[in-house]
């Protein structure tokens, strides 16, 4: 502190150190000089503002400085009352930061009110009246400023807006002699800011000496105190040491007497303990023991032996905790250290432990040390111990032997038997107990041969002697019996053990159950042939029993035909049911499978829900087909799975092995292409192969080709079918579509390619292709004023992708279409797969303002609750109802009910296939909206179809 203190102005770092000492108390001391000289610059301010309004008032400036004196009078009170209330408040309370922040707001206040008074009442026309604000103003913010340069937050807080404002006033106006003013603020402004700024400093020099210089006379009171005390020490330490002198002069003199005479009796003890250091020596040297004594106090030992047990000198380990602790084994210090205690404590008679000490040649040896506390103090503490110590590293090792062979003993899977020579059980292992069933005590000491689960051992007890006593060992399997009379394959292996003479003192056997070898072996050879849910053959013995049917054909002369069996619908069945339920069904079926054809050859699941029928010798087709529909029938009574009543018919797809023909893959190939056919035509038939089913296949993989190449190679147009409007007469809808145009073929029909294209998944790509061709053509005609509407057919494969509301919103974000224009249609009977996710879809196009229409109504299924459900503006009426409008009642009553329908739920009507007048007249009799058909137009290509939008149809008026 003395150092800090002359170190006071001799440089900048002392200065901030110590400004950093007393941080606080500087800023509470600044905060007190402030709210004490704020009190006469505020009476200043006080006055000077009664002067300036008394110089100000004039008629037209009343209310105005009326006003602004009242405001000056309540700031004048209200700082008046926040030094009061400051100089009432407690040290502590004074301390807080809230007072200095109160403050700073009052000072910037009071100056912007000054400020206010300069800019807003003094008249600049009147250079007195101006020159006076001006003067008084600056009066009281020079006696401001020098009663707050205590602090320069606090200074520009009352300075910068009691200034700057009335010079930015005087430099905005244009007369020169404003400006002049304005120059003359600026040059008081910066002159106040650096006599506040050498104000701040004398003052803030001032507190740092004060405080200081209070500091230091605090450290030299303390200094002076403990002066005193540490005499007052002194002088008591010097009484005990003066008593302590006198004390031990004393005892020297009683201890020089008892020295004599113990010299005496200690000769006579150092001859008797020589004698028995030589005869302990001699003991401890024949019982290859080593003596330590140990010193608890100086933690000094004594060794003997310590070269034969650690291989190290005696001089080299002296101390237990710094020479013998170090090379102890970690992991027996704890129990070394606690067996020490507890013996310290009196716990123990004795201490014994055992533990691992490194050699001296590195390798870990195991100690085994007996001792016994021999000398405590007054209080019980142990002083000193004596005690043996003695490897034990060949007994550990030894132990260790025994234990491991004990445990691979009891652990081994195998059975495991020790027997003498005559074959008396002397052990045997928990192995040996589990596979025989008995029990150890059943077992010990009795003959093995004798056992009721020896009987084949009893049979070869002459072959296993020989092999034993000639080559020591025999090996075999046996079949033996268990406790329960159970029977179970066993692999025996018998070794004998001979003593030093070659007699065979002991018989080892080990066997091992066979049994789940046995299993697994079985296990395996039926999986490779056989399908392990249904329990049918498998492709694998399906194949080889084909083969060998086909062997004996060829020597027989016998027939040989094969049913391809293929369970419809089936996958829709698993995805609805789910996967556990539809392996019941499917075991099940197998099952009713192998039931239906007894006389089949072989009956095999090839795969999933397929399956295949092999007859080797049938009689003739009449009988086959019998069968076959026999087969059918049979399959598609219906069953319960899971609480659900399932039917489930089959495709049947029968080949036959002809004489000419005894290619394998062939027939199978064949059998599937027939199933194909059945399956093609609706399933829950059968179909036998046919060379025209081969070409029909052949065809129809062609025509597959050719249509994806179409659609890579742009082969794909759009024709539009116009539609009528019955209310206006106008064609202003059309139906959008695809035609193929075969650069060899031509065109083809479009009920040749559709379906295929459902079939393959191509109707994916046709479906997008057509939807953008019909928006862009829709966009081109509302370019060129044709408000057309396009209405596309969607089908169920696009709306399972679940990427159809995302192709329409990108469609018509590259088209610019307006949704409105835009129609998808769905067929009927389309909406029976997956309802709830159609619905969903069609809410989304819905939102998205595209109108939705379903088409062939009346052709479906629930036609009312699709109509109540789905989302739909437009019901199509199938052309099947419009054809027979005219030759039956019913067709006409069914037409009338659906328009009725319809109208009461607010959707619009669109008949298709409509073809003469009489049928139209009909339809809009009956409140019919739209109509399309042959009658109005075929569909035509783009070109067509603007040539009829420009055509007047006055024929279609009433």
């Amino acid at each position: 502190m003395t150092q800090d203190c002359r170190a006071i102005g001799a440089s900048p770092e002392t200065t901030r150190s110590v400004r950093r000492q007393f941080a606080t108390q500087l800023s509470i001391e600044r905060t007190r000089l402030l709210y004490q000289g704020s009190l006469l610059p505020t009476l200043f301010m006080l006055l000077n503002g009664l002067l300036c309004a008394w110089l100000l008032w004039s008629p037209g400036r009343y209310l105005l400085v009326g006003v602004w004196l009242a405001w000056l009078l309540a700031l004048v009170a209200l700082r008046v009352i926040q030094v009061a209330a400051f100089e009432a408040a407690t040290a502590v309370r004074q301390a807080k930061s809230t007072w200095r922040r109160m403050f700073l707001f009052g000072s910037a206040f009071s100056g912007l009110t000054l400020a206010s008074a300069a800019i807003a009442l003094a008249p600049v026309e009147n250079f007195v009246q101006q020159a006076w604000a001006f003067g008084l103003l600056g009066a009281a913010a020079l006696s401001a400023s020098v009663a707050y340069a205590v602090s320069l937050p606090a200074f520009l807080s009352f300075a910068l807006p009691c200034l700057l404002p009335p010079i930015v006033f005087l430099f905005i106006h244009d007369a020169g002699q404003q400006r002049g003013w304005g120059w003359l603020g600026l040059i008081a402004l910066g002159a106040l800011m650096v006599v506040a700024w050498q104000v701040n400093r004398l003052i803030e020099r001032g507190l740092l000496r004060r405080f200081q210089n209070q500091a230091l006379i605090e450290h030299l009171q303390s200094a002076q105190r403990l002066g005193e005390d540490l005499n007052h020490q002194l002088s008591g330490e010097i009484r005990q040491r003066r008593q302590a002198e006198d004390e031990l002069r004393q005892a020297h003199a009683g201890l020089e007497q008892r020295v004599a005479q113990r010299s005496h009796e200690l000769d006579l003890a150092n001859q008797a303990l020589s004698k028995s250091e030589q005869r302990l020596a001699l003991a401890l040297e024949a019982s290859e023991l080593g003596l330590w004594d140990w010193n608890l106090e100086t933690d000094e030992v004594h060794h003997t032996q310590l070269q034969a047990l650690f291989g190290l000198d005696a001089d080299r380990v002296r101390t237990v905790r710094a020479d013998l602790k170090p090379r102890m084994h970690p992991d027996d210090l704890a129990l070394l250290r606690r067996t020490l205690v507890e013996h310290l404590k009196g716990r123990s008679e004795d201490y014994r432990v055992e533990y691992r000490v490194r050699h001296a040649q590195g390798h870990w040896c195991w100690i085994e040390d007996r001792g016994r506390a021999v000398e405590r103090d007054g209080a019980g503490k142990v002083l000193r111990m004596l005690g043996t110590r003695r490897d034990i590293t060949a007994q550990k090792e030894q132990e260790e032997q025994q234990r491991l062979a004990a445990t691979v003993f009891e652990a081994a899977s195998e059975g495991i038997a020790i027997l003498d020579a005559e074959f008396q059980l002397l052990a045997v292992n928990q192995a040996f107990c589990d596979v025989t069933g008995h029990g150890r005590a059943e077992l010990i000491a009795r003959n093995a041969l004798e056992l009721p689960c020896s009987r084949d051992a009893r049979r070869h007890s002459q072959v296993i002697d020989q092999a034993l006593e000639q080559q020591g060992r025999w090996q075999g399997e046996l079949v033996e019996a268990r406790k329960n009379g159970e029977l179970y394959p066993q692999w025996l292996q018998l070794n004998s053990v001979r003593d030093a003479r070659g007699k065979i003192v002991n018989i080892v056997g080990f066997f091992t159950d066979l049994s789940a070898r046995r299993e697994s072996e079985e296990r395996l050879r039926y999986l490779a042939h056989y399908d392990e849910l249904t329990g049918l053959a498998n492709r694998a013995l399906f194949r080889l029993r084909l083969h060998e049917a086909a062997q004996r054909i060829r020597l027989n002369g016998r027939s040989l035909a094969l049913l391809h069996v293929d369970l419809d619908r089936f996958k829709l069945l698993n995805e609805s049911l789910g996967h556990e339920l539809a392996d019941q069904l499917l075991k099940k079926m197998a099952q009713r499978l192998a039931n239906a054809v007894p006389e089949a050859d072989t009956v095999a699941r090839l795969s999933g829900d397929e399956f295949a029928v092999l007859f080797d010798g049938y009689t003739n087709l009449s009988s086959l087909v019998r069968v076959t529909t026999r087969l059918l029938d049979k399959l598609r009574v219906p069953q319960r799975v899971g609480g659900h009543e399932v039917v489930i018919s089959a495709s049947v797809g029968i080949s036959l092995l002809s004489d000419a023909n005894f290619d394998l893959n062939m027939l199978v190939s064949q059998a599937d292409m027939a199933k194909q056919h059945a399956k093609h035509l609706g399933g829950d038939n059968f179909q036998f192969y046919t060379e025209s089913l081969r070409a029909s296949t052949l065809e129809r993989l062609q025509l597959e080709n050719q249509l994806r190449k179409a659609i890579d190679e742009g082969q794909l147009l759009v024709y539009y079918q116009p539609k009528l409007c019955l209310r206006t007469g106008q064609l202003h809808a059309a139906e959008a579509l695809v035609r193929w145009q075969h650069p060899e073929w031509g065109m083809v029909p479009p009920s040749e390619f559709i379906g295929l294209a459902e079939e393959t998944g191509l109707i994916a790509p046709m479906g997008e292709f057509v939807l953008r061709q019909a928006c862009w053509q829709a966009c081109e005609w509302l370019r060129q004023g044709m408000e057309v509407r396009v209405s596309v057919n969607l089908s169920v494969y696009q709306l399972r992708q679940g990427k159809l509301v995302s192709l329409v919103r990108q469609v018509l974000q590259e088209s610019g279409l307006v949704p409105h224009l835009l129609e998808l249609e769905l067929t009927e009977s389309q909406l029976i797969d997956s309802v709830e996710h159609i619905i969903v879809t069609f809410e989304q196009l819905h939102g998205l303002g595209v109108k939705l229409a379903i088409d062939d109504f009346g052709t479906g299924y629930s036609s009312l609750s699709y109509l109540k459900r789905f989302p739909v503006d437009y019901v199509k009426i199938d052309q099947a109802f419009i054809r027979g409008l005219l030759e039956g009642s019913q067709d006409a009553a069914i037409t009338r009910a659906i328009i009725a329908m319809a109208k009461s739920l607010q959707l619009k009507v669109v008949a298709e296939g409509v073809e003469t007048l009489e049928q139209l007249a009909f339809l809009r009799e009956h409140g019919c909206d739209e109509v399309q058909g042959y009658l109005i137009s075929r569909p035509v290509d783009a070109a067509a179809f603007e040539v009829l939008l420009q055509q007047p149809r006055t024929r279609w008026e009433a």
